[in-house]
């Protein structure tokens, strides 16, 4: 066992693909310190005292006094930083008072994925209700009859993934021409995604002389597009860089062997307390979550291959605590809340600097505590040390195998017990030490993730062209 001596986690300077910054004349209105200073309704007051929330995070304190005069934002916040409260709070309240006809929503929120959807609206319904104003959601998966028919019914405000929003329009079944106030939360990872000419297409659709606001967690030239051509002279407001990290963030690489890898993956997974784990593939999420259960790890699987109503029901279980691991492929890195969520575990590491920074973001939100643990093969931890460097970190990296008291110590990972969770069948891996690793399908006993008459070289090769393509088309989405 060996361990560099001093974890590093602060910041290096900001990577080259950091936001331009766009030129704007106007200059911006000061940050506040209380929410008594915005002149909001009563009964948005009144909800976000009941609901805790007293003093505004960087990102609200900085955005919200231009965003409820009217002015165009780009805001870039870490992930859990209250963004959602930064724009949803001024699109209600600015939005409050008028009626959408039936097809004509008055706002819209643009998201990349399902969840991150469900997150926006389960945030801002309350105080939709509180000003009498009607949400719709609006994303794939679900039944596109429902949604038209609310849509139909008249919603002021729509929340919606491009993709589903673009087939609604081509129906019909909604016109956004009244649309005045408009919202792109996760911008670049819809940049990232291709959804750049489905997002341009809606926005060309909208009020011309409506108010735009681009939130992100990372904001960087990918979506200079956007801004350039949408937004008018608008508010930069970054109160985080591409590349911070979390004070309250442990960052751990933990160097393991190949035949050992998924061992040690289960006894972090038996752990006590609530962890998510990402793998790179929706296959490879099956097979683990299925050895999970076998093991005797009450695991779910999450990844876009799920329906909706599944990746719903699987997110409300992890929330409630009948489910412990989370086991996801990148589909769960961006719009996933849930409290308590004190580890964050990369079994496959992500393919660059974002998504490390997006996977680890599901913990240590909004001001509380987490660590990141990548598990990395020898071959593998020069690129991860490289990618967490564009990240802004130096983790304290450690050589651990399975059944050790410095795993246990980082991750609290103790042996499973062994009992298959109901319904499950019995694992084939064993919980001791040094144990078979976990082999998924199309692979040989004894040649970890080789192929049959594979060489080692060639299944090198092979894994890394995959890692290249999942980088390219974002897997799991």
């Amino acid at each position: 066992m060996n361990s560099s001596p001093r974890p590093d986690h602060s910041p290096r300077p900001a990577a080259a693909d950091d936001l331009a910054r766009p030129a704007g004349g106007t200059p911006a209105l000061p940050p506040v310190a209380s929410f008594d200073e915005l002149g909001l309704p009563s009964a948005v007051r009144e909800l976000l005292t009941a609901h805790g929330v007293v003093t505004p995070f960087p990102i609200q304190a900085a955005t919200l006094p231009n965003a409820l005069a009217g002015r165009d934002v780009l805001g870039r916040g870490r992930t859990g930083s209250g963004k959602t409260l930064a724009f949803g709070l001024p699109l209600l309240a600015r939005t409050a008072g008028l009626r959408a006809e039936a097809r004509k929503p008055r706002a819209l929120v643009l998201v990349p994925t399902r969840e991150l959807a469900q997150q926006v609206a389960d945030v801002l319904a309350p105080y939709a209700g509180a000003l009498g104003l009607r949400l719709a959601t609006v994303v794939g998966g679900m039944s596109i009859g429902r949604q038209a028919t609310a849509l139909r019914d008249g919603a002021e405000v729509v929340i919606a993934t491009p993709g589903r929003l673009v087939d609604l329009v081509e129906r019909k079944d909604v016109r956004l021409d009244r649309v005045g106030i408009t919202v792109l939360d996760e911008a670049d990872q819809m940049a990232d995604l291709g959804f750049t000419d489905q997002v341009t297409a809606l926005l060309d659709l909208v009020r011309e002389d409506g108010q735009r606001m681009l939130f992100s967690a990372t904001l960087d030239r990918n979506v200079d597009l956007l801004v350039g051509r949408y937004l008018h002279d608008p508010v930069v407001h970054s109160v985080d860089a591409v590349t911070a990290s979390v004070d309250t963030m442990e960052h751990h690489v933990l160097q393991v062997h190949g035949a050992d890898k998924y061992a040690t993956a289960t006894e972090i997974a038996a752990r006590d307390g609530r962890v998510i784990m990402f793998l790179a593939t929706k296959a490879s999420v099956d097979r683990f979550t299925a050895h999970l259960l076998g093991s005797g790890v009450r695991a779910a699987a999450l990844h876009g291959d799920k329906s909706q109503p599944l990746r719903t029901r699987t997110l409300e279980k992890f929330r409630r605590g009948e489910v412990t691991v989370l086991v996801a492929t990148n589909v769960a890195a961006r719009g996933i809340h849930v409290d308590d969520v004190d580890l964050v575990v990369n079994v496959d590491p992500p393919a660059d600097h974002k998504d490390y920074l997006h996977r680890g973001g599901r913990t240590a939100r909004a001001g509380g505590s987490g660590s990141v643990v990548t598990l990395v093969l020898p071959d593998q931890r020069k690129e991860v040390l490289r990618l967490m460097g564009d990240a802004g970190l130096r983790p304290r990296v450690t050589q651990v195998r399975s059944g050790e008291a410095e795993l246990s110590r980082i991750t609290g990972a103790r042996a499973p017990s062994g009992v298959p969770v109901d319904g499950s069948a019995p694992s084939a891996e064993r919980p001791r030490r040094g144990g078979a690793q976990f082999r998924g399908m199309g692979t040989v006993p004894g040649k970890p993730g080789r192929a049959k008459n594979e060489s080692r070289r060639s299944a090198e090769e092979r894994k890394l062209a995959e890692a290249r393509k999942a980088a390219r088309v974002r897997r799991g989405h």
